[in-house]
């Protein structure tokens, strides 16, 4: 018997187990040589459609759902909240209803609402996939991310992780701690006080606040922007130094006492996280992440589409 996932959708990291996590690692392996081929394509969702529904800006993570869904051969639709009927006060549920009425199978949907996947997977008949909800959870960039941190350093368990940045206002920073965790990995936050939440130790991960410190501790640096379109308050006086105390340069990560790996969710800041020379060095594993969040997303779609059948 073909191995399955244990859910019927793809809410957040917090629903799912390591054993679904390796399988889709494993699934997503195998599309890994499919997009390396020439041909890219597999007639594997042929019959499927399925809506792509942004209520946010998103450039990457848009357009890995879209090439994913269509080197799956899935029909795809594409649907923008600034030019919909949303801005003429129409609600989500009837939104998504609406959308499928035309009978769309799968629904990969970001919002800027905690909880908006989980309460559209309770009040529609379709499959949903959480392609960010809020300051929640961005589970297949978490997915991605480990992903790669096992593709380079061979394995995740037992490796030391330090998510640097604005953890407060991420929702890649809360998918990677559990992610990271139920592969077995030590995980560390580093950042400003002001911008690491209050109860952040109750997840087990531990916090630093000297950016030296963590870049010693760790194998891995995942470096998170600031994330200024949620930010309603100053948390640190200015850009600049906040780049003096948590911007990671080449003379940096040179100086170290040992290579460490380079992550990024992006957009890149650069220049403020992270500088180009950092971006582009050899330690740096960024546009592996994207290529592998193609990967990771077709595992993804296949998987919960053999749910179907």
């Amino acid at each position: 018997m073909e191995e399955s996932l244990s859910v019927n959708h793809l809410l957040g990291i917090k629903e799912i187990s390591q054993t679904d996590i390796q399988l889709i690692f494993k699934t997503a392996d195998n599309f890994k040589t499919v997009i390396n081929r020439p041909i890219k394509r597999v007639p594997t969702l042929r019959d499927i459609t399925i809506a792509n529904i942004f209520f946010e800006n998103s450039t990457r993570t848009r357009i890995s759902f879209e090439l994913a869904e269509k080197r799956l051969s899935a029909d795809v639709v594409n649907f923008s909240s600034s030019s919909s009927s949303v801005t003429k006060g129409e609600t989500l549920i009837d939104t998504v209803n609406n959308i499928l009425a035309m009978k769309v199978d799968m629904v990969v949907m970001r919002h800027p609402a905690p909880g908006a996947a989980i309460f559209l997977a309770q009040n529609t008949n379709t499959q949903v996939i959480n392609a960010g909800d809020g300051t929640h959870e961005h589970p297949t960039q978490a997915l991605l991310d480990a992903y790669s941190i096992r593709e380079k350093l061979g394995e995740v368990k037992g490796k030391k992780v330090a998510i640097i940045g604005d953890i407060m206002h991420s929702r890649v920073a809360l998918s990677n701690i559990l992610c990271l965790q139920k592969l077995g990995a030590d995980v560390m936050v580093c950042g400003p006080a002001t911008l690491i939440p209050k109860h952040i130790k109750h997840l087990g991960v531990e916090v630093e606040y000297n950016l030296q410190k963590a870049l010693e501790w760790c194998d891995v640096a995942n470096m998170l922007r600031i994330q200024l379109e949620r930010q309603n308050t100053k948390y640190f006086p200015s850009l600049r130094e906040y780049t003096m105390q948590y911007g990671l340069n080449r003379k940096t990560l040179e100086g170290l006492s040992k290579k460490i790996t380079i992550m990024h969710p992006g957009p890149i800041n650069r220049g403020v996280e992270i500088t180009s020379e950092v971006a582009d060095h050899s330690q740096s594993i960024i546009l592996d992440q994207v290529e592998n969040g193609v990967a990771i997303r077709m595992a993804v779609l296949y998987l919960l589409a053999m749910k179907r059948a």
